[in-house]
């Protein structure tokens, strides 16, 4: 098992130099599983937030050849559950094949007082990308 911690250039930086963004886990057949730092996003609304971190992620996952089709497990911590139904009209625009395991949280806050939106994902990657 080989493990690689990075922040790819080619996807948004971390607000941070103190984490990575990604990290890889080679399996033995040559499949990876990613895990990936929790994100935020720039905007005023929930929806715009929601847009942003779903890009980043997009990203993040291009960077190691995976798509967020590939997501099976995704973890959100919201400031107020009661946008869940806002939140999960824009995940579903993403996130559009067999919905992955999930968990969803209400926080009181995020590490940025104008986050109202952290999702943190696992995604599965076969051999050969």
């Amino acid at each position: 098992m080989k493990v690689t911690l990075d922040s790819p250039a080619s996807a948004p930086q971390p607000l941070s130099p103190y984490y990575s963004q990604v990290a890889r886990v080679e399996q033995a057949d040559g499949s990876a599983l990613l895990f990936v730092s929790g994100q935020i996003a720039d905007g005023a609304t929930l929806a715009e937030q929601s847009r942003g971190v779903f890009e980043t992620l997009g990203a993040l996952l291009a960077a190691h050849g995976a798509t967020l089709a590939d997501v099976i497990n995704i973890r959100t911590y919201l400031t107020d559950i009661g946008g869940l139904e806002e939140y999960g009209a824009v995940r579903r625009r993403f996130l559009t094949g067999t919905p992955p395991t999930s968990m969803t949280f209400e926080v009181p806050r995020l590490f940025r007082p104008e986050a109202l939106i952290e999702v943190e994902i696992v995604a599965a990657v076969p051999a050969g990308r």
